[in-house]
C-alpha cells in the first residue's frame, strides 16, 4: 500500500519532499479535535480525545463492538454533535464550516441506506448527480471496476448484503473527497470482495486521509494511526 502515513505537519524548510507535503497538508481538509467528548445519558461513549486528522495519513478506531467506534465516525464528520470539546475544520489554512464538511468527505457504513427501488445504474448516476467521480470516470467504468456489470440492470432489493456493501464502498471510494470515513467496512465480504476492497483502498490518492472504524485488522493497513476508543471512557456517577 502506498504510504500515506508521513508526517505532514512539520516545518517544510527548505526541503522540497516536506514542501510538497506541507503544500499538500494546507490544501486538503484536516480534523483537529480538542478535547472532544459524546455522553449519552450517564456513560461517556469517549472522552477528552484530542487529535488530529492530517491528509496523507491512515487513521484506524478501535474497540470491541458496542464501544462507540461508529459514534466517533458520526461526531467526526458532522452528523452527530459532540457533547463537550472542540473540533475544527481546515482547508488551505481556512476554517470550514461543519454544515460544509460533506462536500469534502465520503462515506460507507453497513448501515448506510440504499434506494432498494433503484437499479445498480440508477443508484450510480443519482449518487454521482451529487458527488464528483475521482479522475472523472464512467458510470459503466465504475460498476465494471466492482465487478458487478452483468447486475447493472438489477434493482438493489434483489442484491446480497456483500453486493450491496460493495456498491457502498465504491460509491465512497468513487467519489472525489479528501476524507473518506470507512465503519467496518468488511462487513459482509467475503474473500474476493475483500480482495477487491483492499485494491481499491490501495488506489486511493496519497494524499487522502482515511478515517476507518474496526475490530479486524484485516480491515485495515498495519501502518494505520491507531486510536483505541476504550482509552477514552469515563463514567458519569450520579448520587
Amino acid at each position: 500500500m502506498t504510504d500515506r502515513n508521513t508526517a505532514t505537519g512539520q516545518s517544510a524548510g527548505n526541503d522540497p519532499q516536506k514542501a510538497s507535503e506541507a503544500g499538500t497538508a494546507s490544501s486538503h481538509l484536516s480534523i483537529a479535535t480538542q478535547n472532544l467528548s459524546k455522553r449519552f445519558n450517564h456513560e461517556w461513549i469517549f472522552r477528552d480525545l484530542t487529535y488530529d486528522f492530517q491528509p496523507a495519513n491512515t487513521y484506524v478506531v478501535t474497540g470491541p463492538n458496542g464501544s462507540g467506534k461508529s459514534t466517533l465516525l458520526q461526531v467526526l464528520w458532522g452528523q452527530m454533535p459532540p457533547t463537550d470539546g472542540g473540533l475544527v475544520y481546515q482547508k488551505r489554512r481556512v476554517s470550514v464550516p461543519v454544515e460544509e464538511v460533506y462536500q469534502h468527505i465520503a462515506i460507507a457504513t453497513p448501515y448506510m441506506d440504499l434506494i432498494d427501488e433503484f437499479t445498480l445504474s440508477e443508484q450510480v448516476k443519482f449518487h454521482f448527480g451529487l458527488k464528483r467521480s475521482r479522475g472523472n470516470i464512467s458510470i459503466d467504468e465504475m460498476i465494471e471496476r466492482m465487478y458487478l456489470t452483468g447486475a447493472k440492470n438489477k434493482y438493489l432489493s434483489n442484491f446480497s448484503s456483500g453486493m450491496r456493501q460493495r456498491v457502498k464502498l465504491a460509491l465512497a471510494f468513487y467519489t472525489e473527497a479528501d476524507v473518506l470515513f470507512l465503519d467496518e467496512p468488511g462487513t459482509n465480504l467475503d474473500s474476493q470482495a475483500m480482495d477487491w476492497y483492499w485494491k481499491e483502498l490501495k488506489a486511493l490518492p496519497v494524499e487522502t486521509c482515511v478515517i476507518i472504524a474496526s475490530n479486524q485488522p484485516s480491515e485495515y493497513p498495519a501502518d494505520a494511526h491507531k486510536i483505541d476508543i476504550t482509552a477514552f471512557k469515563k463514567r458519569v456517577t450520579t448520587r
